[in-house]
């Protein structure tokens, strides 16, 4: 089995370390894109090409899936890449986990970078989910890209001003972005107050692994022997893990980069 995953950089992490632990023995394929990245500034149509073109070099290794392990890149290029590799090769998408997050009756708080942050995209999942549920929207500025860098200053920063615009009375916090999920335990530190029940944090994570799964009728058995391989594309070209992802336990998982047969 091999599972590919695409982001334009390690906010890829989170479901890649889902995937691992699900079935240990699936040879994965991560392509990233230090050369275009960030995505998030960049035109649709521009952004667009860019997904495509980290696609199809993840797509030459012929993987059983493709995961686009990137919020931004599901809502801009999840048509464009299904249109080109399905059927031959299911692409899975990255859908913030408000659904989920509001069927516990909230208050809930959706942590996002601050272009997705009242969105037309990110405003029609709240109507489609969270109705009757009280839903802060809070822009986490420069968070995504503290986290990409393994910044731990920049990162502290840019948590406790997200924190600082999320409503006290919040119980649960959906992490809207790929990357957030590589720090889920300083939210939730940074948002839990003293006496309140303790907060539920919502990744997407471990549903899109699943889903992966689900897609080539595959079942998980986390207690497979055998490791599988990791090859790591960027840009294309054949590499190694970007430095900052070894400072997250997602990525220290996935040290060993061997190419995939």
């Amino acid at each position: 089995m091999k599972i590919a995953l695409m982001d334009s950089g390690i906010g890829l992490l989170a479901a890649t370390a889902a995937v691992r632990r699900l079935r240990p023995d699936a040879d994965l394929v991560l392509s990233l894109d230090p050369d275009g990245m960030p995505w998030g500034p960049r035109t649709p149509q521009d952004l667009t090409a860019r997904a495509v073109a980290v696609a199809e070099a993840a797509a030459a290794h012929r993987p059983d899936a493709l995961i686009v392990g990137c919020n931004t890149a599901t809502v801009h290029a999840l048509p464009a890449l299904r249109a080109r590799l399905e059927p031959g090769i299911p692409v899975i998408g990255t859908v913030p986990a408000i659904k989920p997050a509001a069927a516990g009756g909230g208050p809930v708080a959706i942590w996002a970078t601050p272009a997705t942050t009242g969105s037309p995209y990110q405003r029609g999942l709240i109507e489609d989910y969270a109705g009757g549920v009280t839903v802060a929207e809070v822009p986490c500025w420069g968070l995504a890209e503290a986290v990409e860098h393994a910044d731990e200053t920049a990162i502290a920063s840019a948590v406790a001003a997200a924190a600082a615009l999320t409503p006290g009375d919040v119980t649960t916090v959906v992490l809207g972005c790929t990357h957030y999920e590589l720090v889920a335990d300083r939210i939730r530190t940074a948002v839990q107050r003293p006496g309140r029940p303790p907060l539920v944090l919502h990744g997407s994570a471990g549903a899109v692994a699943a889903q992966a799964l689900r897609r080539i009728g595959a079942a998980p058995e986390p207690g497979t022997t055998g490791l599988g391989s990791v090859t790591v594309l960027l840009s294309g070209r054949e590499g190694g893990l970007p430095q900052p992802a070894l400072a997250y336990a997602e990525g220290r998982l996935l040290q060993t980069v061997t190419p995939a047969p």
